[in-house]
């Protein structure tokens, strides 16, 4: 006899019930992993007054200025403050490296790998965090929050940051975020960055899910307003405020002059700077903002526009005072040596896309609905003299956080779900 068939209803039911689910269940892990943009600054730890101590022991440094001889020891106790689309992650994989390298404490997050960002910065959200607790490394993405930051690190620590041309910034921001800003979901099918530029206030609102990767984001991470009037005279505050709080501002389009000047201020060796381009995006098939396009987008973005020229200003000062010559020296010393490592770490010598990386773990984190993010090959006979290294300068963000002891089961989730998805 033939076993009783399942009625279609029930069958039905089933599926919608299994669905809803499903579905309340992504929720609610989504709205873990992204949490409000408009959660205001965050208040001040409650414990603020048992900031980082006892101090972690370093000897206590002679920073080299104007190229001047003399020794001095290596800096361990940094915060980097990881701007978005500004090659930041090449710089973090360099602090993931030397941290390893001298077994250096990291403040890592806690489930993710961003210390819950779009919300301000709170020593609470470091993973494992306790009153008094003391880190020599913070480096992963956050919206910056002085105060809580300057209390996880010894009073010597070294503030470093990097920004980009706020044009060519808008224009990878746009491209890479843009599927996750719903008010851009309604722009056509062809060069939706130019529509949008024509009439942003069309496709843009302050308040909007997610608004912040579209204006002024460098402005945004760095913990202020980014919707300010860019007459206010607030602006030149802030700016000068960043001036007073960090060591060193570095720019994205002079990467290897603002590891020359780096490598000088922590008195580090060649081989800590040495790096590979990583989290670079595929060249997108619309062509590069240019002439009326990249003006318009250098307007809407004028607070971050204020920002880079004042530091663009203030970094070629620094190299005036490090030496040209000098500087050139030092920038084709790197290259030639950044140039030896790729013939030594990568098959083929370039970078290739997510379809053609052989190893999971080389795999970079892509942006939703698409692959765009290139990564590497390990070639596969490397000298046991340099495969340690080739191997850490290679891996991508989230696997060498993973490799660090980093806890990041919301990151986990949510690529198991994509992966499900297809996302």
């Amino acid at each position: 006899m033939l076993p009783p068939q399942k009625k279609p209803w029930e069958s039905m039911a089933k599926g919608l019930v299994l669905g809803a689910l499903f579905t309340s269940f992504l929720l609610l892990v989504y709205s873990y992993a992204v949490p409000p943009l408009h959660a205001g600054l965050a208040s001040t730890t409650p414990e603020a007054a048992a900031s980082c101590s006892p101090p972690v022991l370093e000897p206590e440094a002679v920073i080299r200025a104007n190229g001047s001889a003399g020794e001095c020891q290596p800096r361990r106790n940094i915060v980097f403050l990881k701007t978005h689309k500004t090659a930041s992650s090449t710089l973090l994989n360099i602090l993931f490296r030397f941290g390893q390298k001298h077994r250096l404490k990291f403040a890592f997050p806690n489930g993710r790998n961003d210390f819950d960002y779009p919300t301000f910065f709170a020593r609470s959200l470091v993973q494992d965090y306790r009153p008094g607790a003391c880190f020599n490394i913070i480096c992963n993405h956050m919206r910056f929050h002085y105060d809580e930051v300057r209390g996880l690190v010894p009073t010597n620590a070294i503030f470093i940051t990097v920004l980009r041309d706020p044009a060519r910034l808008f224009e990878s921001s746009f491209h890479y975020f843009g599927p996750v800003v719903p008010l851009t979901w309604k722009l056509s099918a062809g060069d939706k960055l130019a529509e949008f530029l024509q009439d942003p206030d069309r496709y843009y609102d302050p308040n909007g899910f997610n608004a912040h990767y579209l204006r002024n984001l460098l402005f945004f991470d760095l913990g202020y307003d980014n919707s300010l009037d860019p007459s206010s005279p607030q602006v030149q505050e802030h700016i000068l405020e960043v001036e007073r709080r960090f060591h060193l501002v570095l720019l994205q389009e002079y990467f290897d002059e603002s590891l020359v000047l780096l490598k000088d201020l922590l008195c580090w060796e060649l081989e800590d700077v040495l790096y590979f381009k990583l989290n670079a995006r595929r060249d997108s098939p619309v062509p590069r903002l240019s002439g009326e396009l990249y003006g318009r987008a250098t307007a809407w973005n004028m607070l971050d526009s204020h920002l880079y020229r004042h530091f663009n200003a203030s970094f070629w000062r620094k190299v005036e005072a490090f030496g040209r010559e000098r500087m050139a020296r030092e920038v084709a010393a790197l290259r030639h040596a950044n140039e030896r490592m790729r013939t030594i770490c990568i098959d083929g010598g370039h970078a290739v896309d997510a379809a053609a990386i052989q190893d999971e773990a080389m795999q970079p984190w892509q942006p939703l609905g698409t692959k765009s993010i290139l990564g590497y090959n390990l070639k596969k006979s490397i000298g046991q003299r340099h495969a340690q290294l080739c191997r850490r300068m290679l891996t991508p963000e989230i696997q060498y956080l993973m490799d660090l002891g980093a806890n990041l089961w919301v990151t986990k989730l949510w690529k198991f779900i994509r992966d499900f998805l297809r996302w």
